[in-house]
């Protein structure tokens, strides 16, 4: 079976590491990088592949060549990496999703661009939406939904019949209580433990959480 070409967004420490995983544990063959043409390295080489410029993507690497992957960091609350990702799509890419083979999955719903590493459980009937990034560790509870351009750190819990809503990020050892929502935009601090919803773009820490007053989460990230 022939492998599918991509090309991936960035240069970063993601970057570096989405090409170890896709080398490494999976049927995808890399062969560029991309970025926008202000962060360029001088040599226009990465881990001795090409990197072009972002805004001449298609006369180079033309859409019905290659598929696109964009696994980029949560900075401002995943706000930067769905950018990207809109970006991408308006240019007519495929974007693959990264699934470890060293995860336990028992759902077939996954969207595309998400990033699913190494020994993370997603329990049956639970659904992970577009541009999602589950880093490794993290047990997915069932009947769950997880909205798209969100990011989960490592070892969080989330229990069974939880919604995640867009654009939220869950630091290490957080720990959600079965039937919990955690609205668009909700930064959940690490160690912290949700026992009831959410508000909209609010950050909570502690044991249990609480929210702080007048603090916007794209701030803290």
């Amino acid at each position: 079976m022939q492998s599918k070409e991509v090309v991936i967004f960035g240069t970063n420490d993601y970057a570096e590491l989405a090409h170890y995983y896709l080398v490494n544990d999976s049927m995808y063959h890399v062969v560029a990088f991309t970025v926008t043409e202000a962060f360029l390295p001088e040599e226009r080489f990465f881990k001795g592949l090409p990197v072009v410029p972002f805004e001449e993507i298609e006369t180079i690497y033309p859409n019905d060549r290659v598929a696109m992957f964009a696994p980029m960091s949560p900075k401002k609350m995943n706000c930067l990496r769905q950018q990207v990702y809109e970006n991408i799509k308006e240019k007519g890419y495929e974007l693959i999703s990264y699934i470890s083979s060293r995860a336990t999955i028992f759902t077939t719903e996954i969207g595309e661009n998400c990033f699913i590493l190494e020994d993370n459980t997603i329990q049956p009937f639970t659904k992970i939406g577009n541009n999602v990034v589950l880093w490794s560790g993290n047990h997915i509870g069932h009947h769950g939904e997880i909205q798209d351009h969100v990011t989960f750190t490592s070892h969080v819990v989330m229990s069974g019949h939880c919604s995640i809503g867009a654009n939220s990020f869950l630091g290490v050892n957080a720990t959600l209580r079965d039937g919990i929502t955690l609205a668009a935009g909700t930064l959940v601090g690490m160690g912290s433990l949700i026992n009831k919803s959410t508000d909209e773009w609010s950050v909570y820490v502690g044991n249990p959480a609480k929210k702080l007053e007048n603090k916007n989460s794209i701030n803290f990230l």
